[in-house]
């Protein structure tokens, strides 16, 4: 018997002893309803409190969805009403009713703009780091110093998200993840994906929901599950919103700016958003290579100078008290001017150097990316019956020129002799069009909800790539590196999902299946065509033990797709010994996962995390030992494993002193084969973090934090122990509307990428360093002042997530 076939059997014991808990449960019911403005617009991160009568005690409370709902469940038999608040809103109040054993719909509340605006809030409480619910994990990142930081430095700080060497996004020691913005695919992968990420202040990010296992209404991609980035934006009538600067210093200099506005009027929302910097940067790649006798001491700098920007603006309107239609443009650019130089001296085995080789290798790229969303939202009747649809178009394009010039020196020679040069142009076109539609029907009398839909999406990819080699008569076309790709894919999805409780026990089951059809054809080598179908179940159970204390458990089999770029075959090369290539053999991963949470309040007194891989993609290198060439690509690994343990939340040891903890430990196991030979990792690893904050006298906040990574197993690295420490100071200026943040990122410059690779006849060493020690300023003020809403999901919802450079 397999692992996972345990966990399903633990899964299902769960769910029969949650059941028998809720048969004894006090026979408890919902009450749900919907809070509108004026104009029938709903309104998002309102406020909702159930008040018990006659003695006006609250009975619960909660914020609203982005469709303006709420749902009050195990409510005990007795006389209530619901109360509803939204800053710059006038409060409203339903009429009394009674709970006995029906589900009770409360009628609409509809709030009007306040007359006046308001010119003080006082804030009681304080938000935690880490929220914990029975679906997913939410960080604030507002009590982050986020001072200079980007969307890519705060995703390193969610609980069981990591990076590789490639400044790749891992979860739960997975790259098969799918990174969504306001509920949509970035429709980006690789160094694409973290390009845009860098290019995204973290001042703009309200939160980010970790989702292991999500529903069936969602796109199946992502085998360790999806992190979904949520933007800020003001729901503030009239014209409000925010605007930032900022300087960094490392070993090199940065500069940003943006501002994010939104103009609320009537049954129109208008909002955008706009930021662009120049980043000049520096990394520093150490490689040492064991091959045969001789050992191959690599050194690769690289230093871009890169401007990018990205940019969002949009419309909600509601056309009738029940029906609402949005647009939204997206995109972005980027320019990178880099100078990457290399150097490898090659010497025995008692350190004799032999010869070396330099390189310098000029590269220019650039980049721009558009996504057009249209959303339409239809309210059938007061009693949750809904209709949803949405339709994208998204195109994104990238180009790279390079030259690659080697000089040869003999062993202690000072002058070299010129050798292979080379230069390319490379360039890729992507073209997604997706559609979805959505409908949510409640069982009225009933506790049962039921969910449907289905999506289609349509992609084309193009990629060229020319090769010159320099002769004696001058530039000439090298045709064996010269190619071209084209990749065409069609999916075709449906779900249904259903979800009910009993007392304190929440149950959700959902099925979806999609059915995907892919051709790859190179200008060289055989077309590769993919047909397949599959199914990917998802089951969800918590229970309430009492007001403090939650169990929940979650099941899901999930997919991801190769990125476009992975498959397509080109050669590029990172200096004269070591390359890339992609690999149109890859095929999908498939992943099954297991999620059981012991909750009390919102601190995560236990997790446990099973996530099971088959196909995984991961990079493997090859190694030539006639060439001395070591190439890296995409490949398949039979089998991963991940098991993980953790436990963290928000104490607030004094009323000035708050502490988010997170510990975790892991066992991962690899099992595959590599040129014909068996391949098994397998290690122990955990990881530690803890942000303090400290609340001083005049607006002051000082923030204490850092974390440590073990050794651990990442794909087929050994990677080493690595941690940082932080530390940032805020101030409060202007009557509270304007921020200054410092900020001192690595103060003792530990954080660094350190791995081996060792298997068949590979044998390596590798040392990553970037600017991880980084001075940042910033300034970030109020136009205005308001709430924060989050946006409608998008259509096309998987397939932005493979898009890469």
């Amino acid at each position: 018997m397999n692992t996972f076939s345990c966990f399903r059997r633990l899964f299902v014991l769960l769910l029969l002893a949650l059941s028998a808990f809720s048969q004894r449960a006090t026979a408890q019911t919902t009450a749900t309803g919907t809070v509108l403005d004026r104009a029938g617009q709903p309104l998002a991160f309102a406020t909702a409190v159930l008040v018990q009568l006659p003695d006006s005690a609250i009975a619960d409370s909660q914020t609203t969805t982005e469709q303006g709902g709420y749902i009050f469940s195990s409510i005990k038999p007795g006389r209530y009403c619901v109360k509803a608040l939204l800053l710059s809103y006038r409060s409203a109040r339903s009429a009394a009713f009674v709970v006995a054993d029906a589900p009770v719909s409360v009628p609409a509340l509809r709030l009007a703009t306040a007359a006046t605006a308001l010119k003080e809030v006082t804030v009681t409480g304080t938000t935690p780091m880490l929220e914990q619910h029975a679906d997913r994990t939410i960080v604030n990142v507002d009590r982050l110093n986020t001072a200079g930081e980007t969307a890519l430095d705060i995703l390193k700080k969610a609980p069981g998200v990591t990076l590789d060497k490639d400044d790749n996004v891992v979860y739960r020691g997975s790259a098969g993840v799918t990174v969504m913005i306001d509920n949509k695919l970035t429709y980006m992968s690789g160094a694409a994906l973290s390009s845009y990420l860098k290019s995204l202040p973290a001042s703009a990010i309200s939160q980010i929901e970790l989702m292991p296992n999500p529903p069936a209404s969602m796109d199946a991609a992502g085998t360790a599950g999806v992190l979904n980035i949520k933007l800020k934006r003001s729901q503030l009538a009239g014209l409000s919103g925010t605007y930032n600067l900022g300087l960094g210093q490392g070993r090199y200099e940065k500069s940003w700016a943006g501002t994010n506005l939104s103009y609320n009027v009537g049954k129109v929302r208008l909002f955008a958003r706009l930021d662009a910097g120049r980043y000049n940067s520096f990394n520093r790649l150490t490689m040492i290579r064991s091959i045969r006798d001789s050992l191959f001491n690599q050194e690769n700098v690289w230093r871009p100078l890169t401007y990018a920007g990205t940019y969002t603006t949009g419309a909600d309107v509601a056309l009738t008290a029940r029906q609402s239609l949005g647009v939204q443009l997206r995109g972005g650019f980027d320019q990178t001017d880099a100078l990457s130089t290399s150097n490898s001296v090659t010497t025995d085995r008692a350190g004799n150097p032999g010869a070396r080789r330099q390189m310098l290798n000029p590269q220019s790229s650039n980049g721009n990316n558009q996504a057009l969303n249209l959303y339409y939202r239809f309210a059938l009747d007061s009693t949750g019956r809904e209709l949803s649809a949405a339709a994208d178009y998204v195109h994104y394009r990238s180009a790279k020129d390079q030259s690659f010039n080697n000089v040869v020196f003999a062993a202690g020679a000072e002058q070299g002799r010129p050798a292979e040069q080379l230069r390319s142009n490379a360039s890729s076109e992507t073209t997604i069009r997706a559609a979805k539609i959505d409908y949510v029907h409640p069982f009225v009398g009933t506790k049962w909800r039921a969910e449907t839909g289905a999506k289609t999406s349509w992609v084309t990819s193009r990629s060229a790539i020319q090769f010159d080699k320099m002769q004696a008569g001058g530039w000439a076309l090298d045709g064996l590196r010269t190619n071209q790709f084209a990749y065409n894919e069609h999916i075709t999805a449906g779900y249904l999902s259903v979800n009910t409780s009993y007392g304190a026990l929440e149950l959700k089951a959902g099925l979806r299946g999609e059915l995907t059809q892919t051709t790859g054809t190179p200008a060289v080598g055989p077309v590769v065509a993919r047909n397949y179908f599959q199914l990917f179940p998802s089951a969800f159970a918590s229970y309430k033990l009492d007001e403090s204390n939650q169990i929940s458990a979650s099941v899901s089999r999930r997919i991801t797709r190769p990125a476009y770029q992975n498959l397509n075959p080109f050669l590029n090369y990172t200096d004269f010994y070591t390359a890339h290539q992609g690999n149109p053999f890859l095929a999908p991963s498939l992943s099954q996962s297991l999620v059981l949470n012991y909750l009390h309040k919102d601190f995560q007194v236990l997790s446990l995390s099973y996530l099971h891989e088959t196909n995984s993609v991961n990079e493997v290198i090859s190694q030539n030992d006639d060439t001395n060439v070591s190439t890296s690509a995409p490949q398949n690994l039979a089998q991963t494993s991940t098991l993980t343990l953790s436990s963290g939340g928000h104490t607030d040891i004094k009323k000035w002193w708050g502490v988010d903890n997170q510990l975790s430990g892991s066992y991962t196991q690899v099992s595959t084969t590599i040129q014909d030979q068996p391949v098994r990792l397998a290690r122990y690893s955990w990881e530690a973090s803890s942000e303090h904050t400290f609340i001083l006298p005049r607006s002051y906040k000082l923030l204490v934090g850092g974390g440590y990574n073990s050794p651990a197993v990442q794909g087929l690295f050994h990677t080493k122990a690595s941690g940082a420490v932080n530390l940032g100071l805020k101030k409060q200026i202007w009557a509270e509307r304007a921020t200054l943040s410092l900020r001192v990122a690595d103060v003792f410059n530990t954080n660094r990428f350190r791995s081996t690779l060792n298997y068949a006849n590979v044998n390596q060493t590798w040392n990553n360093q970037w600017e991880s020690r980084r001075v940042t300023l910033t300034f970030s003020s109020k136009i205005g002042s308001g709430k924060t809403q989050a946006r409608r999901a998008a259509a096309s919802a998987d397939e932005e997530g493979r898009v890469g450079n």
